[in-house]
């Protein structure tokens, strides 16, 4: 047989691993910086360095910098050596120099402010665009190995990186499809209620097809290599893979429980997330039950010890998942630092220690060296990473705990016993200031591997793998594609899902009938592959893996069919809450607010969703209604409650409190954690871009008239006039003429009193039979409905009882 020598690009490999490890420091160290910021709010440094600003860079970083580079360093090496072929050497440059130039762009980017407010999803249009250019190279380098490869079958590692470049690519490109206005401005195609389940559609599986398909991936390639031993099951891994890649695409709705996504939406993410359960703990034993015979090893080598935790993470994480799925343990727990928890636990746990495991079982090999510089060194990063771990997590999961049941909590007459929203936050001090500690630990125990990985690396050199492989792998049409993409259990899968999906639209007995239906199909299918055994005949499965193209096929459809299913039904009917809806879109100045607070990060730490519990509605007021967001692309609900929820904010307060809530929210409550935006009484709005705002919204279906958008400034100007007169009457604030701001309070056009308009329409919109008075007295109806008389009462979230006559006037 001829063979030739390849020669593997570990370059590559050694570049993105080190991208991986110093960007692994810095996202850490931002999250240091936020988490400190919620235990001693003089830690924000307006206006880049607030947390609203912060927080998005520290996701992004330890999201797509840190684990993305680990990613694609760990698929690299082993998607290699698993086709014995090289990947395309071009390919690979424009994919690490342009996955870095987004980081970079993402670094410089969200601190300014500019920032869609879609969580894992921040960035603009142009460096989402950016994304998908780099994120199709990298696919079009994967799919050319695996076509160039020397190996027929495909290792279940490849699977995994299979349904992870193309699930991203479609739920990257669905969630960011948007309207550019200018520059970095865009708005998202959907609103409302539609976005909020395309957002955590893409959201819940961003975590399910970037930071766990791949990783599994590489626990399935490193972990047998550094344990010296086979994966323990073969047919777990089918399993594992399958319906782990089907089930958690329909996961998503579990995010937006209790809120005003339909019902049927919220009933299949909550069964579908507790389904969860099976696939992912076959994963993890699968892992955990690779090391059997390996324990001995286990206490000798750091890498293991990564690797085992790493994968146990894996299952406490997906064990909680769908604990938090279930609706009544959702309504204590989201919105709360217990998701905080949760999130950290995969993330540092399952990424953090994977990424070490692979890192220090790499380098030496990368360098040409025999081990670490220093075992003991990885040994004292394992343990105080996990008690970093530990502490994080544990005080995340008692705040969050104790938000919900103090959130909740009624005195003997009915009332809210702690009506204050603040209150809570004091209560948590102790616990946030733990989370700083674990994750100053876990800092550390990255700091020490970076120099540990260096030092290893300074001691060798370079090396690039070589191999001998045959010049052309057996021919693979020896089975028609036609026999393994209409095989027996892509037939019965499909059928099983046509009668299952009757389910939905039949009556209980009819109902009751298919699942039976379903179940005896289920059973005959069982039988008939236990005979096929019996003929000496290559499995199905088997076959499929010899068919890269084909595998392909059917992962895309496997991911599709769920998207499709629960995004589908909630677009056809947007022209019908359009039609039905009492709402009206926002004035050209709420508009300007409205992007002031998402430029803000204002998102990140108030909801604008109200539940349908009692402790809710007698806290912020009614329920929140679907058609009530219809007009907010993107979508302002929000993940989690650092303050109160704003969904009625409107007209609860006087203009004069939420400039003074604004410039110091000390002064209404001296406990509050909100950082000082003074920066935006000073800062100017330009009215001249409102119009060009206006014309993107109304492309997305907000209806916008054209004398509406013709009008823009000035309408805008005459509401800003109005608010600023009386903050100045009502305050006494003096308004800044010519260039110089150091003796006044409030500059022409101010960014402050455009978001104060947009507080005061939130929950408060003109009512339906006013809207055509139009002009001004249209804006006098918005900004006039305020009331001052509401500091005493339990609806205040900000009160301060020693203060509440000042804070009143």
């Amino acid at each position: 047989m001829q063979t030739e020598r390849i020669v593997y690009d570990d370059k590559i490999v050694r570049q993105f691993l080190w991208a991986s490890v110093v960007f692994a420091i810095v996202g850490m160290l931002v999250g240091i910086i936020v988490a400190t910021q919620l235990a001693f709010w003089p830690a924000n440094l307006e206006p880049y360095l607030t947390f609203g600003r912060l927080r998005p860079l520290h996701t992004n970083a330890v999201i797509f910098a840190f684990v993305g580079n680990m990613i694609f360093a760990g698929v690299y090496y082993s998607t290699q050596r698993l086709c014995k072929a090289r990947t395309n050497d071009k390919l690979s440059k424009f994919h690490f120099w342009g996955w870095q130039l987004i980081i970079v762009s993402a670094a410089i980017t969200l601190p300014l402010g500019i920032t869609q407010s879609k969580e894992y999803a921040e960035l603009e249009w142009p460096i989402d665009l950016a994304v998908a250019v780099v994120w199709l190279t990298f696919g079009a380098n994967f799919f050319l190995t695996l076509k160039n490869r020397r190996e027929k079958h495909l290792y279940v590692a490849l699977w995994f990186y299979i349904a992870t470049i193309i699930t991203i690519t479609v739920l990257y490109v669905v969630n960011n499809l948007a309207i550019p206005v200018f520059g970095m401005k865009s708005y998202s195609v959907f609103g409302g209620v539609q976005d909020a389940l395309v957002q955590w559609w893409y959201g819940h599986n961003a975590v399910a097809f970037f930071l766990t398909t791949p990783i599994l991936g590489i626990m399935y390639y490193y972990l047998p290599k550094a344990a010296e031993r086979p994966v323990f099951s073969y047919r777990l891994s089918i399993i594992h893979f399958w319906s782990l890649v089907f089930i958690y695409i329909w996961a998503g709705p579990h995010h937006l429980l209790n809120t005003a996504l339909p019902d049927w939406a919220q009933t299949l993410g909550m069964i579908f997330s507790v389904m969860l359960w099976a696939p992912s703990w076959g994963g993890m034993l699968n892992g955990l039950l690779t090391l059997r015979g390996a324990w001995d090893k286990l206490r000798r080598d750091p890498v293991l010890k990564f690797f085992a935790v790493g994968v146990t993470a894996y299952g406490m994480a997906t064990f909680e998942g769908p604990l938090l799925s279930i609706k009544s343990v959702s309504g204590l727990a989201h919105y709360t630092d217990w998701i905080i928890g949760h999130v950290h636990n995969g993330a540092m746990g399952w990424n953090g220690f994977m990424a070490a495991g692979m890192f220090y079982w790499l380098v030496p090999r990368l360098y040409g060296r025999k081990e670490l510089h220093s075992p003991s060194a990885a040994n004292f990063h394992f343990w105080i990473g996990t008690l970093g771990i530990v502490l994080y997590v544990v005080s995340m999961w008692v705040a969050g705990i104790t938000q919900g049941l103090m959130w909740r909590a009624e005195n003997e007459g009915g009332g809210l016993m702690y009506p204050s929203f603040v209150e809570t936050l004091v209560a948590l001090k102790p616990m946030y200031w733990t989370r700083v500690v674990g994750g100053l630990l876990y800092l550390a125990g990255m700091i020490l591997m970076a120099w540990n990985l260096w030092k290893t690396a300074r001691a060798g050199k370079p090396v690039n793998a070589e191999v001998e492989v045959p010049v052309k792998v057996d021919a693979e049409d020896e089975v028609p594609w036609r026999q393994v993409a209409f095989g027996w259990p892509v037939v019965i899968s499909f059928l099983l899902l046509a009668v299952l999906g009757t389910v939905a639209v039949l009556e209980e007995v009819a109902s009751v009938f298919m699942v039976g239906l379903a179940v005896s199909i289920a059973m005959i299918a069982l039988v008939f592959q236990q005979v096929s055994k019996k003929t000496g005949k290559p499995a199905w499965h088997h076959l499929l893996e010899g068919k890269a193209l084909v595998f392909s096929v059917l992962t895309f459809v496997a991911i599709i069919i769920g998207g499709i299913a629960q995004i589908v039904p909630t677009l056809v009917a947007v022209p019908e809450q359009l039609a039905s809806t009492e709402n009206v879109p926002y004035t050209p100045l709420e508009l300007e607010g409205r992007d002031i607070y998402v430029s803000e990060g204002c998102y990140t730490c108030h909801s604008q969703m109200i539940r349908p519990f009692t402790w809710e509605t007698a806290r912020y007021g009614a329920p929140s209604r679907d058609d009530e967001s219809i007009y907010d692309p993107p979508f302002q609900w929000g993940s989690r409650r650092i303050g109160p929820d704003l969904a009625r904010l409107g007209g609860k307060y006087s203009h004069t409190w939420h400039y003074r809530h604004m410039m110091d929210p000390r002064e209404i409550n001296r406990d509050s954690i909100m950082p000082a935006y003074t920066h935006m009484a000073t800062t100017a709005v330009d009215f001249g871009d409102t119009a060009a705002k206006m014309r993107g919204l109304r492309a997305v279906g907000v209806p916008y008239e054209a004398d509406e958008i013709q009008s823009s400034e000035a309408t805008a100007q005459a509401q800003h006039d109005e608010i600023l007169a009386a903050l100045v009457e009502d305050a006494g604030l003096s308004v800044c003429e010519g260039g110089a701001t150091s003796d006044c309070d409030l500059v022409q056009n101010s960014q402050l009193v455009a978001l104060i308009a947009y507080l005061q329409r939130l929950g408060n919109p003109p009512a339906p039979e006013d809207e055509g008075a139009g002009g001004e007295g249209e804006v006098a109806l918005r900004t006039d409905t305020h009331r001052t008389d509401t500091l005493g009462t339990g609806n205040d979230t900000h009160r301060n009882d020693n203060d509440d006559e000042e804070a009143a006037r």
